[in-house]
């Protein structure tokens, strides 16, 4: 019999039972799902990650809907125990789902929830800090000061790149990759290349327009080219960002081979998953050429790194906070009830998960509908015409 696991408990008398598996910033999801008589039971265990023996006893016999985590391996097991428990839902706290068996909970009916839509500016914000700490070397710098090394200026010390005028190189341009290509050419007066299977026409427009407003004020025109590969923005860009998804086509995408081809004061940045850089060739990189610099915001083995990366300074490391901004987190929080919920009530499926916008407001009531449902299509869920 699973060990019990410590909850926190909201509307006790609540017809429907949905659990948290960690408590979520702020407290409109609570709220809402409160109000249409949802019994509210958040795990409180000290732990960062919940084993599946936990998340079972928090199922227990009887319960609607999980809200879950992307820590968590949410495979058949859990699926089947969540079925059995009369289950309909589960939502991850997040846009990507790799944690997700989605057959096996199509299998048992069950939809599957995630978070996409609320994460866009946050997450490229992130990656363009990462940009801007690695080209200047505001954190090897940081800790040379609080070290108490600092005796006087001289001119070689933490010499970094300037990025206005170079290229910066987006590797997915899709919706976080355009708005991270937009941040740093408003931002820095970078040139772009990107490389994309899917052309991104209203990125490409975006940077015709700033150029040629740039040009009218007597400045230098930025521009922007559709590479032809991904090793061709490997090679040119000064900077690169990588905004793919995960699949087995991206696993190691960045390898020892194709970080080779980058130059040697290049700067890489990963905020989308971690699978996709080779971490052990990238110390290896890192440690034969080091004025390459890199920002990562997510790792191959969450939540460990490779051993040696913590010791390059010419890395810049931060735990997986893409997200992690208040309005987005609480948003998140929103939508992952939102899905949950609109399952227990059998609202139709929102017909953009990317426009998330209605959910979000705080002074209206959200539209009876789940937001975003990865297997919708699967389980012959209806759309909504709202």
């Amino acid at each position: 019999m699973a060990k019990p696991v410590s909850i926190e408990v909201w509307n006790p008398s609540g017809k429907y039972r949905v659990v948290s598996t960690k408590s979520m910033p702020g407290t409109r999801w609570i709220d809402l799902l409160v109000r249409q008589d949802c019994r509210v039971e958040i795990c409180t265990e000290k732990k960062t990650i919940l084993s599946v023996e936990d998340i079972i006893a928090l199922i227990g016999n009887k319960c609607d809907g999980v809200i879950g985590q992307l820590t968590e391996d949410w495979g058949d097991t859990l699926f089947s125990a969540l079925s059995k428990a009369g289950g309909k839902a589960f939502s991850n706290m997040a846009v990507g789902y790799n944690n997700v068996d989605v057959d096996a909970a199509t299998k048992y009916g069950i939809a599957v929830g995630n978070t996409p839509g609320v994460l866009t500016e946050t997450t490229a914000e992130l990656a363009a800090s990462l940009s801007l700490a690695a080209s200047r070397r505001i954190v090897e710098a940081d800790g040379f000061m609080r070290a108490g090394l600092y005796d006087g200026w001289l001119p070689h010390l933490f010499v970094g790149n300037l990025l206005k005028g170079q290229t910066v190189g987006v590797i997915g341009a899709g919706r976080i990759g355009s708005a991270y290509a937009r941040m740093m050419i408003e931002g820095f007066k970078m040139n772009l290349i990107y490389y994309d299977l899917y052309q991104a026409t209203r990125l490409e427009k975006f940077v015709t327009a700033y150029g040629q407003f740039l040009k009218a004020s007597g400045e230098q025109p930025v521009t922007w080219k559709r590479a032809s590969s991904m090793d061709e923005v490997l090679q040119q860009a000064d900077v690169i960002s990588l905004h793919p998804i995960l699949d087995k086509t991206t696993y190691h995408l960045i390898n020892k081979e194709r970080l080779s081809k980058m130059k040697k004061e290049a700067i890489l940045i990963n905020c989308s998953r971690g699978p996709v850089v080779d971490e052990e060739a990238l110390v290896e990189h890192l440690k034969h050429n080091p004025m390459f610099r890199v920002g990562l915001d997510v790792f191959e083995d969450e939540p460990y790194m490779k051993p040696g990366l913590a010791d390059m300074p010419n890395a810049i490391v931060v735990p997986h906070i893409a997200s992690a901004s208040k309005w987005t987190r609480e948003g998140m929080a929103t939508l992952a009830a939102l899905n949950v919920l609109g399952k227990i009530k059998e609202y139709p499926t929102w017909s953009n998960p990317n426009a998330v916008d209605p959910f979000l407001d705080e002074n209206s009531p959200p539209p009876s509908a789940c937001p975003s449902i990865v297997n919708a299509k699967a389980l012959g869920l209806p759309v909504s015409k709202l």
